[in-house]
Order: C-alpha cells, then sequence, then structure tokens
C-alpha cells in the first residue's frame, strides 16, 4: 500500500474498443508492468496469433481469455500516479459479463468509459455508461481510443464526442465537465505523453486526467454505520465483533445502538491489525470488544450505530435495480435473497413501478407486468425480517444491494426510499 490516497477505477466500454490495451499501457507507463514482462507478454501475444495484443495480457490472466481475446473475468491491478494510488477494476465487455461488471462498479470511486473513434458508439458503451450511474459511479472520464486508426484526426474525435455527449446528457452525465481524452492506447499517444500527432488537443493526458479526479470524502461527519461481518467470543475480552467502519467515527468507551436488535452496549476496545486503535474511521476494519450485549443478540448483518441517530431498521424500501440475468422474468411477489451490506435475507418484491429504457433513463412503462434480464426498473421490497436498509444517498454502502437466486446474482441496485419500521421488538 502507498500513502497516497486510495481510488478504485473501473474501465468500462464496448467489447474490442481496447479497454484492456488501455490498462495494459498505463501500468506499463507508470512502472507497474515492467519491460520484461511486457517482452513476455509480446512473446506470447504472437504465439497465440494475436500480435498488438500484449498490453491487454496484462489485464487478461485467465488462458482462455488470452486464446479468445476477450475479457471476462474481473482482474485487478494496482499504480500510482503523482497524487494517487489505483487499483483498476477491469470490467469485461461482452454481453453475458455484464454481472462481472456490475460487481465491479459497485466498488468503484471513477470510470474510464473507453469508446473507439474508428467504430464509434456502439450498445454496450451506451449500457455500460447507463449502469454505472445507476450504481452511483460519480466520477467519469471518458476516452476516445484508437485515434492511430483514424489518422489522429480532429473530425472524427469531435464526431465521437458529440455523439457520445448526446446520449450521455440525458442520463444525467455532467458532459460539459467530464474530460473527453483522444489517444491511442496502443501506440500510447496521448496516454502518459502529449502527442505531437494531436497537436490540436490542449486538454490533459490520460494519466493527467486521472490526476484530476477527486478522493471520495470519508463519511466522518456522519452517523456511526458499522455492519458486523463476524462475531466472536474471546476469553477476557467478551463479545467481539468484527467489520468495517462506512460512516462516522468509532472510539473506545462509545455508546452504541445493535440493530435490529435494538439493544446498547459500551465499546470497550478497538483493534485492527492487531494494534489498539483510539478511533476507527470509515474504511477501517476492525475488531471491538462490547460490554453489554449478549452474544446471542448481535450477528452477521447487524449494523452497529450511534444511538442518538441509530440505523433504520426498514418495513419496506423503494429500490432502482438492474435486472442482469434471470432465466425468465421476474414478476410481483418473487421473493429471492438479497445481500445488503453483510445481511442476507429473503425479501418481497411487492410492486413492480416502472421500467425504464436503459438507452436514455426515461420511464418506459409504469407498472409493468414483471421484468427481464437487461431491464432497470424501479420496485418496492419487503424485507421477510427485520434488517437495516439505508437510502444509498445518506449511507451508499449500506443502500446497495444484490439480488441472488439459483446460485447466481439475478439483480443488483440502489435504495432509494426507505419506510422505516415502527415498532422495535
Amino acid at each position: 500500500m502507498s500513502d497516497k490516497p486510495h481510488l478504485n477505477l473501473i474501465f468500462t466500454g464496448h467489447v474490442d474498443h481496447g479497454k484492456s490495451t488501455s490498462v495494459g499501457r498505463l501500468l506499463y507507463e507508470t512502472g507497474a508492468l515492467s519491460e520484461n514482462e511486457l517482452r513476455k507478454l509480446k512473446e506470447e501475444a504472437v504465439k497465440v496469433g494475436k500480435a498488438t495484443f500484449e498490453f491487454a495480457f496484462a489485464m487478461d490472466k485467465l488462458k482462455e481469455e488470452r486464446e479468445r481475446g476477450v475479457t471476462i473475468d474481473i482482474a485487478h491491478r494496482d499504480f500510482t500516479t503523482n497524487k494517487f494510488y489505483f487499483t483498476i477494476i477491469d470490467a469485461p465487455g461482452h454481453k453475458d459479463f455484464v454481472k462481472n461488471m456490475i460487481t465491479g462498479a459497485s466498488q468503484a470511486d471513477a470510470a474510464v468509459l473507453v469508446c473507439s473513434a474508428k467504430e464509434g458508439i456502439q450498445a454496450q458503451t451506451i449500457e455500460h455508461a447507463f449502469l454505472l450511474k445507476v450504481l452511483g459511479v460519480s466520477q467519469f472520464i471518458i476516452g476516445v481510443n484508437k485515434m492511430d486508426a483514424v489518422n489522429y484526426d480532429r473530425q472524427a474525435f469531435e464526431k465521437t464526442k458529440m455523439e457520445l455527449s448526446a446520449k450521455l446528457k440525458p442520463m444525467g452525465y455532467p458532459v460539459d465537465k467530464i474530460n473527453f481524452i483522444p489517444y491511442s492506447a496502443y501506440q500510447g499517444d496521448n496516454v502518459a505523453k502529449k502527442s505531437d500527432k494531436m497537436a490540436w488537443y490542449t486538454g490533459p493526458t490520460l494519466l493527467e486526467a486521472l490526476d484530476l479526479l477527486v478522493e471520495p470524502k470519508k463519511p466522518t461527519d456522519k452517523p456511526l454505520r458499522l455492519p458486523i461481518q463476524e462475531v466472536f467470543t474471546i476469553t477476557g475480552q467478551g463479545t467481539v465483533p468484527v467489520g468495517r467502519v462506512e460512516s462516522g467515527i468509532l472510539k473506545p468507551n462509545m455508546a452504541v445502538i445493535i440493530m435490529p436488535a435494538n439493544k446498547t452496549g459500551e465499546v470497550k476496545t478497538i483493534e485492527m491489525h492487531h494494534q489498539q486503535l483510539t478511533q476507527a474511521i470509515p474504511g477501517d476494519n476492525v475488531g471491538f470488544a462490547l460490554k453489554g450485549v449478549d452474544k446471542k443478540d448481535i450477528t452477521r448483518g447487524n449494523v452497529l450505530g450511534d444511538p442518538k441517530s441509530p440505523p433504520t431498521v426498514a418495513e419496506e424500501f423503494t429500490a432502482q435495480i438492474v435486472v442482469l440475468n434471470h432465466p425468465t422474468a421476474i414478476g410481483k411477489n418473487y421473493a429471492p435473497v438479497f445481500h445488503i451490506h453483510t445481511a442476507q435475507l429473503a425479501c418481497s418484491i411487492t410492486e413492480l413501478v416502472e421500467r425504464k429504457d436503459p438507452k436514455t433513463g426515461q420511464t418506459a412503462q409504469k407498472n409493468p407486468e414483471f421484468i427481464k434480464t437487461g431491464d432497470v426498473a424501479i420496485i418496492k421490497v419487503k424485507p421477510t425480517k427485520p434488517v437495516v436498509v439505508e437510502k444509498y444517498g445518506d449511507f451508499p454502502a449500506l443502500g446497495r444491494f444484490a439480488i441472488r437466486d439459483m446460485g447466481q446474482t439475478v439483480a443488483a441496485g440502489i435504495v432509494l426510499e426507505v419506510v422505516p419500521k415502527k415498532d422495535l421488538k
């Protein structure tokens, strides 16, 4: 780890528009991929008949991917710039890989949407852009790749930029504030160094644009929210839950409340990596000894909070979801398993409020009978047992969820409104 601020960055866009090559080039330019590694990848690329794929191979570790030349799984690689320490989440571009992309998008602080100047906008370019917005990513860079394939022509860049802006604006993208960068991932133009072949472009290079991103603010000013991952009983310490602080500050001797159990207690000590802490802030994964709380009253999926502003236990909630992969269709009264922060429980979909058009984000149909793979919808949900659910806008980590059924993720979404439970037994 570096002492620079950390950002999770996702690369998305249509298959074959050069996402993996862009990532490989960035790793190479920042020294995260050595000359030696690149040479080996080059030899391997030629061997499997994929000359020019050497940069892409830096991310596509799986042998099957190398032979097919497509990105399937989500790969993680780190690199540092002058300002940040980045973890790249490389998202697949193929249609059947959208579900992996969702997993990635829900962890991303910023996104680079790659669109080829040669091929232009594709359905997937727009779909990915919309998914990123639905899943709460708020910072974007648009990379117009393959400028070498259009002879570094300014007109080709302007055309792609104009067409993309027209599609992104209705979705709520602040297109006037987003950097559109013409570059060639394969040749390296405008990735780390300004290109003399595009003297007409005066904006930042891809690397410079990354340093213009802003570090997400740690929500230390918000009330405490700490979803519990597991609970241990440790001799001499009693009940010791473990979890990640998502908002607020956890301190020793602090009074806390556990929801949905509605039990209060006191934090005795806090530990991270076997070190005692005087406080824990958002992002810290900690263990802490609790006084006054019985082990049977606290389990995985509970949320620790501030008694003055306790975590919200939901009677029902309204959410926006993307159906990723459902073999048939989702209708009313469907009750799959929802994974919300560390909680897993069956919830019933009580109402399908509307279906949205993923190409524009506009309402396509009010109260549809059912929704299917690829649909974006607003739904009402009733948990089958008490659980903490917060609005995504207030506490993002407690307002995002995945819906699983038949051993797969069938949908993902964010919480728009919560109706709190009145009587907490």
